[in-house]
């Protein structure tokens, strides 16, 4: 029998107050886990806390962080695991950049996209390992992007973040292993977030297409002729969180509809 029971761990999960990171939330508490969400706005977090189920009597809880500061992130973190936070799986969500061409991108943009993924990503690693470490059980799950597989057109800021955090977390697979503990990334496509409608409204302003008709595009290229919904993407990161992926280790899981024409 497939075990995805997740009672007794305690997961930490980026970026949850909405779209992949709040399903996600969702259904790692459905599935056992204490959860600890991670995002800047408190009154939100405070409203997904309340939405979470603990029918396994969880102990749901929240840290306020801002992954434009790191340092603030890792103050947090320290604070958090010194007065005796326990971690058995980390899912390392965030933002993404704005969209545009690569060749018009700023610098800066390149800057601050590297500290909110990558870099906060590392913060939250190394943070967290020990005590997955010290617990026997380690699951970290990056949401990146299926650009790692297929350079996206107009997000060239993106794909080339995207590939640093890929490289990063295949070399952390390697490394953390032999400790019980499998770092996996999830690679979704076009999916019904706030951050899709946002890059569709940019599309939308610079051209003379509706936003119907863009999201009705995105919907074309996938062969399933959709875009997906959050909790489809969030089942994907529930399996990969729970013991019956102990084997599943250092692998890009595209959750795209077969949009995209690698393997």
């Amino acid at each position: 029998m497939m075990n995805l029971d997740l009672n007794g761990k305690t997961a930490v999960v980026c970026g949850s107050t909405q779209g992949i990171g709040k399903a996600s939330a969702m259904q790692l508490a459905e599935q056992g886990a204490n959860v600890i969400l991670i995002a800047r706005n408190e009154e939100k977090l405070q409203a997904v806390l309340n939405e979470l189920p603990s029918s396994n009597n969880q102990k749901h809880g929240y840290l306020v962080a801002d992954f434009s500061k790191p340092e603030s992130l890792k103050a947090t973190l320290d604070n958090w695991v010194s007065n005796n936070g326990t971690c058995h799986i980390l899912i390392n969500n965030t933002g993404g950049p704005k969209g545009g061409p690569i060749r018009d991108a700023e610098v800066s943009e390149f800057y601050d996209a590297f500290t909110q993924h990558l870099i906060c990503n590392h913060i939250m690693v190394q943070a967290l390992y020990p005590l997955m470490k010290e617990n026997g059980y380690g699951r970290i799950i990056n949401v990146i992007s299926t650009s790692v597989k297929q350079p996206l057109p107009n997000l060239g800021v993106s794909n080339t973040i995207r590939g640093a955090v890929a490289n990063w977390s295949k070399t952390l697979a390697t490394e953390l292993a032999p400790f019980n503990i499998t770092v996996n990334n999830v690679l979704p496509g076009a999916t019904n977030t706030i951050r899709l409608q946002t890059i569709a409204e940019t599309k939308s302003a610079k051209t003379n297409y509706s936003v119907a008709s863009i999201f009705a595009e995105m919907a074309s290229e996938s062969p399933m002729g959709r875009i997906a919904e959050p909790e489809e993407t969030a089942n994907v990161i529930a399996f990969l969180a729970s013991p019956a992926a102990s084997y599943v280790n250092g692998i890009n899981v595209p959750v795209d509809g077969g949009r995209t024409k690698s393997l």
